[in-house]
């Protein structure tokens, strides 16, 4: 067997930790000795044991001369676990594969240096693009303290989300709508407008057995969301945050009493500042968002610069109808080459419908 095909082992362990571990990276751990692997095993949830970890106390063989395959760099720093460089020196591993490093500040290359000073060879890059592709919602976070932000929607092939008369149930396939339960489940949070609210009142949770619901934020600038919304009337069971630039103690306390959480956030002309959000909730310990908003938070939230990636989900269909909704209303852009750019598209079929995942090219934009 080759370097890559246990790090890939190590890849497929480390996605079982998908939507349990954030604010922490998923990592995944294999242990080879001769040829072959003697444990495996990856970061189950955040504040648990990490996957280098678990995979040595998990390990029934005995470890010396044994080769250890990781996907991030292992922590050299205490902080709710021990480190796991500590556990790796102990264990008689002589060689490390790291797939990335980490960009952490309290780790950043010091783990791999540690194991180096303590007579462990230490090889990086090891199928290190799918190892940063895995936690590109970690790196972001770390880098910049804000969440991830993947705007999310359903359109037909003439790009409308809903007919002219407003129905938008259902667009895609049942494939597709489970796999949008599935970025609820992965993602931390999720986003809408007050406009989503009271148009569709949605619950925003995953309907995922076995899966988390992310956390509801709701930007509401005049704060007119229902208190007998879905969202308000379960606030208790799944937390649910307004954010919202209205003050009045009284207005905002009824909220408070049905459970919800209030972020205050200041106006960028008519509407609550995104970025001002962003930096609240990346306070928050939130690492991402799905944005499942309507066509003017799309817009908002392009223009603010917020959004990092793009999810759009093609049904097979054609509404028509000039007055149907797109994706993104809002002013729009007037020229051409002020097109809010798109970039590294990943294109697959589910069911069918067809989902193209695409990256944002430019986050800051002047219109």
């Amino acid at each position: 067997m080759d370097l890559t095909y246990y790090m890939k082992e190590a890849i497929e362990e480390a996605k079982k930790g998908e939507g349990f571990v954030n604010p922490n990276p998923m990592v995944g751990a294999v242990i080879v000795k001769q040829g072959r692997i003697i444990s495996k095993d990856y970061h189950h949830k955040c504040g648990e044991y990490h996957a280098e970890r678990n995979a040595i106390l998990n390990c029934k063989e005995d470890m010396h001369g044994a080769e250890l395959y990781v996907t991030l760099e292992p922590c050299c720093h205490y902080g709710k676990t021990p480190p796991c460089t500590e556990i790796i020196m102990e264990s008689g591993i002589q060689k490390v594969y790291i797939g990335s490093m980490d960009p952490n500040p309290l780790v950043a290359g010091k783990g791999a240096e540690l194991l180096r000073q303590h007579g462990i060879e230490v090889v990086t890059g090891i199928c290190e693009q799918e190892c940063l592709d895995l936690n590109q919602v970690f790196f972001h976070y770390i880098r910049h303290k804000t969440p991830y932000v993947v705007m999310k929607y359903a359109m037909t092939a003439d790009g409308k989300i809903a007919t002219c008369t407003g129905a938008s149930k259902w667009i895609t396939g049942e494939a597709a709508r489970e796999q949008v339960q599935m970025s609820r489940h992965r993602y931390m949070g999720i986003m809408a407008g007050v406009g989503t609210v009271l148009a569709d009142n949605p619950r925003l949770t995953c309907r995922l057995e076995g899966k988390k619901n992310p956390i509801r934020i709701i930007c509401d600038t005049h704060l007119r969301t229902p208190l007998t919304s879905e969202a308000v009337q379960t606030a208790r069971e799944i937390p649910t945050i307004i954010a919202t630039a209205e003050t009045d103690g009284e207005k905002t306390e009824a909220y408070q009493n049905m459970g919800c959480q209030i972020c205050n956030v200041p106006l960028s002309g008519e509407h609550i500042d995104l970025n001002c959000l962003m930096q609240k909730l990346g306070r928050r310990g939130i690492d991402s968002i799905l944005l499942e908003g309507g066509a003017e938070l799309n817009y908002s939230a392009l223009k603010s610069g917020i959004v990092q990636a793009v999810l759009t989900y093609i049904a097979p269909k054609m509404f028509g109808g000039r007055d149907a909704k797109t994706p993104v209303a809002g002013a729009g852009v007037a020229l051409p080459d002020q097109a809010f750019m798109l970039d590294s598209p990943k294109i697959r079929q589910i069911g069918e419908d067809i989902l193209v995942e695409w990256k944002v090219k430019s986050c800051l934009r002047e219109l």
